[in-house]
């Protein structure tokens, strides 16, 4: 049987139209045009983009929705967008506009049955569910909503298997602790929640190198995502997936 090839997902945190990047989710700055920034990415070498609207709000949705179509005409690798969904309506809105999938985050803790309905309308593969989550002072890891600035009741564990549950497809795992920091990922969490759940799990938050994306393949996730790395052009994801090919991890090279 053929090994399931393991993706590259560049993150393009959006704000206004504007790619920006901090640490810890703050501090942010200006790295550059969205759709400049993706059809670079693809012909890296990336196996999807995702595009995360961290501060959406109705009078950004124009803007965002614009560049989901510019995105859709430029791009032939698969996409998805996230942030400020609230509706079946808003999903399609932009799964209309050319976007794959669609990432929920806030809005999935504010209403989880908002995933069962977007499942049945568009189908599982179109649902990722983006989880921020932090290490608790009791020592388990803790989510988060509003841009990581708001705890919920929920464990990590617990709220994956609850999103299984309902219908995802996919989980996108950002650790707030080591988003931007450069210390890898955060396998104390992403491990078990990746060997435990039958639906792909995305390692986000703190590579910065072949070494961090090897060791969360080797441990058990599907797909890693990074944003500062690339966006600083210290790491080119050609380099990378030859790298984790030579390590005999399974990724695609004919780009």
């Amino acid at each position: 049987m053929d090994q399931l090839l393991k993706r590259i997902i560049p993150c393009l945190d959006v704000d206004g139209g504007r790619v920006v990047k901090g640490t810890h989710f703050v501090n942010l700055r200006d790295m550059g045009d969205p759709v400049e920034l993706a059809v670079r990415y693809e012909t890296q070498g990336a196996d999807e983009v995702v595009f995360l609207d961290i501060n959406a709000s109705a009078e950004h949705r124009p803007t965002a929705l614009d560049m989901v179509r510019r995105v859709a005409e430029s791009l032939s690798i698969p996409f998805t967008l996230g942030g400020g969904l609230r509706s079946v309506d808003d999903m399609y809105a932009f799964l209309d506009a050319g976007a794959d999938k669609v990432a929920l985050n806030s809005a999935a803790l504010h209403d989880p049955g908002l995933v069962e309905l977007g499942a049945r309308q568009f189908g599982s593969q179109c649902m990722v569910v983006a989880m921020d989550v932090k290490l608790e002072p009791a020592g388990y890891h803790g989510v988060y909503s509003h841009g990581g600035r708001k705890q919920t009741r929920w464990t990590a564990k617990s709220w994956a298997r609850e999103m299984v549950n309902r219908g995802a497809g996919e989980l996108l795992l950002t650790s707030i602790d080591r988003d931007g920091t450069g210390c890898g990922f955060d396998m104390d969490i992403i491990e078990p929640i990746a060997r435990t759940l039958p639906i792909p799990v995305i390692a986000s938050g703190g590579a910065v190198n072949d070494d961090h994306f090897i060791t969360a393949f080797r441990r058990g996730a599907d797909a890693a995502l990074a944003a500062t790395m690339f966006h600083s052009g210290d790491v080119i994801i050609g380099d990378l997936k030859r790298a984790l090919n030579r390590a005999g991890i399974p990724v695609r090279l004919d780009y």
